[in-house]
C-alpha cells in the first residue's frame, strides 16, 4: 500500500513538472514572436537608394593648398660670457638691433684695476730686461737672470691679454641683426654664464614648414620655388623656396618640408603665424580620379561599390594618390563604370540599388 502511494506522489510530481516545462516554452515563444514583432526587420530584396557618377579618364592639372607655420630664420637666448653685475640693459622688448650692437653691460671696474695693476707691473718687467741686456753683453751678470725677466715679461702680457679678453667679454652685443622678443633681465642682477639675459629673433627672412604625406613627396624639390600665402594676409603673395626636405618621418607619416621666405619690407610677417602652400600638379597622362568618399574598406585594401546589373558589387581597388577630397585609382576601376559615391547606410555586396537622379 505504501509502495503504490509513493508511485503515486511520483507521476503526479512528474505531472506537474511536465506542465509547468510545457507553460515555460508557450512563454517564451510567445515573447521571442513579441520581441520579433517590435524589431525592425530590414528587407534585404529593398532597392537601397544610392548616388552614382560614370566613372571616366581624364588629363587635368589639379590644385590643392598645405597649411604651415611661419618660424624666424634665426632666435637665440643671449647669455654672458663672464660672471658679472648687470649696470645696464640698454634694450627693450621690440628694440630692433644691429649686428654687433652693445645691448647689455656688466660691471668691469674691478678688472680694469687689475688691469692697470699689470701695466705697472710690465712695465717694470721691460725696464729689467732692458738693464739685463746691457749687464749681460758686458758679463756683469748671468744669462740666466735676463731669461727670467724675459719670462716674466711674457707671463705678465699674457695676463694682460686675458683681462682685456674679459673687459670686452662684459659688453654684451648682438650675434645677428634682429628684435629683441624677451627681456629676461634686469639692471641690478647677477649675470652668470649660460643664464639666458636676451633673446633676439631675426625675422627679416622666415622659415615656412608644412607636413607632406609620402606619396606627395615627388612633387617637391630643392630650390624648387612655390607660391604661399599668410592666414592674416590672404591678398599678399609670397615665394618660398624649398630649402629642406626631411629625410625621417613623422608621427603621422608624414615629411616635414621647409621654405625659405622673404619678409616684407615692414616685417609684416610674424613667427608663430599660420598660412597656406598653394601647390599645382600637372597630370602628365589621363587618369581616373574619383571622390575619396566613394572609397570604403581599409587602408591597406581600399575597394568601392560599382553598379552592374542593378546591383551593387564590391570590388578591390588600387589608390596611387590621395589629395584635397579626391583620390587617383591606378587599378581596379574601366573607364565608363558606375561608381556609387553616397548612401552606404545600408548597402552590401549584392544589394539591389536605385540611383537618385
Amino acid at each position: 500500500m505504501a509502495n503504490r502511494t509513493k508511485t503515486v506522489r511520483v507521476i503526479v510530481t512528474l505531472v506537474i513538472l511536465a506542465v509547468l516545462g510545457v507553460v515555460v516554452v508557450l512563454q517564451l515563444k510567445s515573447n521571442k514572436k513579441a520581441t520579433e514583432d517590435r524589431v525592425y526587420q530590414y528587407d534585404k530584396s529593398t532597392p537601397v537608394s544610392v548616388t552614382a557618377e560614370t566613372v571616366s579618364r581624364e588629363t587635368t592639372d589639379r590644385s590643392y593648398t598645405i597649411s604651415g607655420t611661419f618660424e624666424p630664420n634665426k632666435e637665440t637666448k643671449i647669455s654672458a660670457e663672464v660672471q658679472g653685475k648687470i649696470i645696464a640693459v640698454l634694450v627693450d622688448v621690440g628694440t630692433n638691433v644691429s649686428k654687433a650692437q652693445n645691448l647689455i653691460q656688466l660691471d668691469n671696474s674691478l678688472l680694469k684695476l687689475q688691469l692697470q695693476s699689470v701695466d705697472i707691473q710690465i712695465e717694470g718687467l721691460e725696464s729689467d730686461v732692458a738693464r739685463y741686456t746691457v749687464l749681460a753683453k758686458a758679463e756683469a751678470v748671468q744669462g740666466i737672470q735676463l731669461e727670467k725677466a724675459e719670462l716674466g715679461l711674457k707671463a705678465a702680457k699674457i695676463q694682460r691679454a686675458t683681462l682685456v679678453e674679459q673687459i670686452i667679454k662684459t659688453s654684451i652685443s648682438a650675434p645677428f641683426a634682429g628684435i629683441v622678443t624677451a627681456k629676461l633681465s634686469e639692471e641690478g642682477a647677477f649675470a652668470a654664464p649660460g643664464v639666458p639675459l636676451l633673446q633676439i629673433t631675426d625675422i627679416s627672412s622666415l622659415k615656412f614648414t608644412i607636413n607632406v604625406p609620402e606619396f606627395e613627396l615627388p612633387n617637391f624639390a630643392e630650390n624648387k620655388v612655390f607660391e604661399l600665402t599668410a592666414d592674416s594676409y590672404p591678398d599678399m603673395i609670397l615665394n618660398g623656396k624649398i630649402s629642406l626636405i626631411g629625410s625621417k618621418a613623422n608621427a603621422g607619416n608624414s615629411f616635414p618640408v621647409q621654405f625659405s621666405v622673404q619678409n616684407t619690407p615692414d616685417l609684416k610677417l610674424k613667427s608663430g603665424m599660420f598660412g597656406k602652400l598653394n601647390v599645382s600638379v600637372e597630370q602628365k597622362s589621363a587618369q581616373i580620379s574619383i571622390p575619396a568618399r566613394a572609397i570604403v574598406g581599409t587602408t591597406e585594401q581600399p575597394q568601392v561599390y560599382v553598379v552592374k546589373n542593378g546591383k551593387a558589387v564590391l570590388q578591390n581597388i588600387t589608390v596611387s594618390e590621395r589629395y584635397s577630397n579626391r583620390a587617383t585609382v591606378s587599378s581596379g576601376l574601366s573607364g565608363g563604370e558606375i561608381l556609387i559615391t553616397n548612401g552606404f547606410l545600408n548597402l552590401f555586396d549584392g544589394a539591389n540599388i536605385s540611383i537618385k537622379n
